[in-house]
């Protein structure tokens, strides 16, 4: 068992910090959230306890279930209430998918400066959904690294319209000497997104093992080497995390993808590709220039002579 709340203590310590972002908006959480948490936490809660609060909220319940459906495509079944959402995937899962949800419909619906939203949550869902599918090669948590995948990025939306002219001079390097996004952030700021959501996420009681994966989203093949974390979600959605996006956050992350596959066996980029693809059309935005994962490593790998 990892001890995730260890792991958070070492690299947040005891107390959030959100103050490194003063100039910034944050998203603000449905109350549902933190009832669900509070309740749940009570000996004598029931599944009809939990249900009356997440019903509470309609918008909130539209899209947990519209999540629960999407990254259970194992399930004989529609989930069609909280109620049988809880009582199918039990409180855990259920609070996992409840978090998502209320991200994802926190953060800003308006046409945003530098991103185009549409393009922003596809690129979200096929790297929750590459992120599972490697949790299922490393024997890991597949739930976590489907919502750690989908929330990685939750603060770049704000970040990028509350201080775009710093994410143009991003956006604008030489291809020849380019930083990954965290790296041009360390030296802007002195914190980076990652961190930042992190520490976000633990002022508003998330659970340790969904915070530390969402901290680590930037620490690409390393994780995979760590004795602790190389075999948990964390090293999967770390993973997905160089998977290409507009804002190009790890510039050479589809070609360290591609390497790993002479190294793990188990790993063929093309199949896991095409498997994303498959569950992730049906769920997709429609977005003009967006560019599918699948998409993008078939040109890859012509483009170096692989196919």
């Amino acid at each position: 068992m990892i001890d995730w709340s260890s792991i958070r203590v070492s690299m947040l310590g005891e107390k959030s910090s959100t103050d490194q972002l003063p100039n910034v908006r944050l998203p603000i959480l449905p109350s549902v959230v933190s009832e669900f948490s509070q309740k749940a936490d009570e000996p004598d809660c029931t599944i009809n306890d939990l249900t009356v609060i997440v019903e509470s909220d309609t918008g909130l319940t539209c899209q947990l279930l519209r999540n629960v459906n999407a990254s259970n495509n194992a399930l004989k079944h529609r989930i069609v209430s909280p109620h049988h959402a809880i009582a199918t995937l039990g409180i855990r899962r259920t609070r996992l998918h409840l978090i998502t949800a209320a991200l994802q419909n926190a953060l800003p619906a308006r046409k945003l400066k530098l991103i185009n939203l549409a393009g922003f949550w596809n690129a979200n869902l096929e790297r929750a959904l590459f992120a599972k599918q490697l949790a299922r090669l490393l024997k890991a948590d597949e739930e976590l690294a489907f919502a750690a995948g989908l929330l990685q990025d939750f603060l770049i939306p704000v970040l990028t319209n509350e201080l775009d002219d710093d994410y143009v001079r991003f956006m604008s390097q030489d291809n020849s000497h380019r930083m990954t996004l965290t790296e041009f952030e360390d030296k802007t700021f002195h914190w980076n997104h990652a961190s930042a959501a992190a520490n976000v996420m633990f002022a508003w009681g998330f659970p340790d093992d969904l915070i530390c994966c969402v901290l680590l989203h930037h620490r690409g093949l390393s994780v995979l080497s760590d004795e602790v974390l190389g075999q948990s979600a964390a090293a999967a959605v770390a993973l997905a995390g160089l998977m290409p996006d507009s804002l190009q956050q790890s510039p050479n992350g589809l070609e360290q993808l591609v390497d790993l596959g002479s190294v793990w066996k188990d790993f063929d980029l093309q199949r896991l590709a095409n498997e994303v693809y498959r569950e992730y059309q049906p769920q997709a935005l429609e977005s003009a220039n967006y560019i599918p994962f699948k998409v993008r490593c078939e040109k890859h790998l012509e483009a170096a002579g692989s196919c």
